[in-house]
């Protein structure tokens, strides 16, 4: 796949099969568009991509919004390759593309610098300043300027639409599993694994802090059960986001103890896939207390079925 940071630097001839949108998450909603996507672009002769954008324009139009995203534009880039993208068109939401109307983004954007020749778009997407782009104007436009549109029905979780937002509110309520089905995949977090407190191999349960994109969306705060991608092997752990108030803690940390493992992986990149979620965070009124809350959740965590 072919990754663009600046459509000013884009230049070709190649006719595009396109469609538009943040694709946070690149959830099982976006995936059919892709998938559409892709097939056009196979029978039609030409080239899949995406347009997408950074940052996201809710925090341009919101900027107190603290939005917290289902993807870093690294772990978006690999999905949107994994899905078969060909082309994919990184655009800054700047204050010029931010005004742009919905007239002057298509001629502009998609037919003069694009050259799309066939476009799908989301069953709720609009564009352009004031959201003046939609279907409508769309398909009124599509004959003046050579080329055809057509729009994707949502995917349905539940006799809900899949959605993003969807997707965000069940991770922050902890249904994990509610969350990787709308995705069809597991939600992960990665990151450096940084020095803590070092409490927990104190107690029998060393853990390892990982230090995450503070973009990335957080599930709420809890143990869960994960798998951990070490230099490509994987291991069962448990995972606590929270800010350990049992022993005084205040600060947010995302912390997990690997089972069957004990090697030195300070400065190493980890990520952890959520499986299960095993209870709130909790404060509890003795060390001995979290240690038998500890030694349980191991226990469910040894006996979860991956």
């Amino acid at each position: 796949m072919k990754t663009i940071n600046n459509l000013h630097d884009y230049s070709s001839d190649t006719p595009l099969a396109l469609s538009i949108g943040m694709f946070d998450g690149v959830h099982r909603g976006h995936q059919t568009i892709i998938g559409n996507l892709n097939e056009i672009a196979h029978d039609k002769g030409l080239e899949s991509a995406i347009l997408t954008f950074w940052p996201h324009p809710r925090t341009v139009f919101n900027p107190c919004d603290d939005l917290k995203l289902l993807n870093t534009i690294e772990e978006k880039t690999y999905l949107l390759n994994k899905n078969g993208v060909q082309h994919l068109f990184l655009k800054e939401f700047d204050e010029v593309f931010r005004n742009l109307s919905g007239e002057e983004f298509i001629r502009q954007v998609l037919v003069d610098k694009l050259n799309v020749k066939h476009l799908i778009i989301g069953h709720d997407h609009t564009f352009g300043k004031n959201r003046s782009g939609d279907f409508n104007l769309l398909q009124k436009m599509s004959s003046e300027y050579g080329f055809e549109v057509e729009q994707v029905q949502a995917v349905d979780y539940h006799t809900q639409p899949i959605s993003s937002t969807q997707i965000r509110n069940a991770l922050v309520e902890g249904n994990v599993k509610a969350a990787n089905e709308m995705l069809g995949y597991v939600y992960s977090v990665s990151g450096e694994v940084i020095g803590g407190k070092k409490i927990g191999r104190t107690i029998g349960y060393p853990t390892a802090n990982i230090a995450v994109n503070p973009m990335k969306l957080l599930p709420k705060k809890g143990a869960y059960v994960v798998e951990v991608f070490i230099d490509g092997l994987q291991y069962k752990g448990m995972l606590s986001i929270g800010t350990n108030p049992t022993v005084g803690g205040s600060s947010l940390s995302v912390e997990v103890y690997i089972l069957n493992f004990n090697d030195d992986i300070y400065g190493k990149q980890i990520s952890v896939n959520f499986r299960d979620f095993l209870h709130d965070e909790i404060k509890f009124e003795s060390l001995e207390k979290l240690i038998e809350r500890l030694d349980e959740d191991k226990r469910l965590t040894e006996n979860f079925k991956f």
